[in-house]
């Protein structure tokens, strides 16, 4: 095999995934398993992550089903340390579990906007720290991959909550950077454009927000969950190594027109 390809492989890697029982976050999962990784998938929906793990096991990866409901992130750390007396030390944390709650600002109710931001911000940070806290303690280098969104630069009505939730990750992404620059552990975020996902399912169900994706962006389609994965793999690899603090658009040349 080609030694740089080699940088591409995640071989005796142990990667943690959230959001990881569907869309974006099981096409990475199941990137990261064929170059190599061992992975660990987390869902708070049970039934969906079973079928994950049989998925990636299927296909000759190994998997093992976390669920925990990061809407409880506040004991984040305390279920970290049972994950890792459990499986190890995770050498990748890719912070995919996202959720949005649409509506015009001078209507959305702060409930929505609290769940939006612990799902998409506090529980990122939170994920990220009880990561990068074993890492530091083990001193052992790592890598996160967060997924932001075109909404980390732009916006659109009705979408307050969201928007603010992954603009805040795009900068914690380059602050968790900085603090852990020379610690080994590097930090970068993909931004994917409009990807058919459950998540974006009322969106591409529509005809009419169809086709203005399509006409919007330069590509002429949606993303695929398969779009996004291979830039995370490359972020998780070895082939990113002078790599961190990134927020890389993954859209389609989206954002390079108006």
């Amino acid at each position: 095999m080609n030694p740089q390809s080699q940088s591409f492989r995640l071989d005796n890697k142990l990667a943690i995934i959230t959001g990881a029982s569907k869309g974006i976050g099981l096409g990475i999962a199941k990137a990261m398993s064929t170059a190599g990784a061992s992975i660990l998938l987390v869902s708070r929906q049970t039934p969906d992550l079973e079928t994950a793990v049989a998925e990636i096991r299927a296909a000759g990866g190994q998997a093992e089903a976390c669920p925990f409901d990061l809407h409880n992130y506040p004991q984040l750390n305390e279920w970290y340390s049972g994950v890792v007396a459990a499986h190890g030390i995770p050498d990748i944390l890719v912070n995919a579990a996202g959720i949005t709650r649409r509506g015009p600002a001078d209507q959305l109710s702060l409930d929505h906007w609290h769940e939006v931001m612990a799902i998409n911000l506090s529980a990122v940070f939170a994920m990220s720290q009880a990561f990068a806290q074993r890492l530091l303690a083990a001193q052992k280098p790592g890598k996160i991959v967060n997924i932001a969104s075109l909404m980390t630069s732009a916006s659109r009505p009705g979408t307050a909550a969201y928007t603010a939730s992954k603009g805040g990750v795009g900068q914690l992404t380059k602050a968790l950077a900085l603090d852990w620059a020379t610690k080994g552990i590097h930090v970068n975020a993909i931004a994917p454009g409009f990807i058919q996902t459950d998540l974006t399912g009322p969106l591409w169900n529509d005809p009419t927000f169809d086709e203005w994706v399509k006409k919007r962006t330069p590509m002429a389609r949606w993303g695929q969950p398969a779009d996004i994965a291979l830039p995370a793999l490359f972020m998780a690899s070895a082939a990113s190594d002078f790599m961190t603090g990134q927020v890389v658009y993954v859209d389609g040349g989206f954002l390079a027109t108006f």
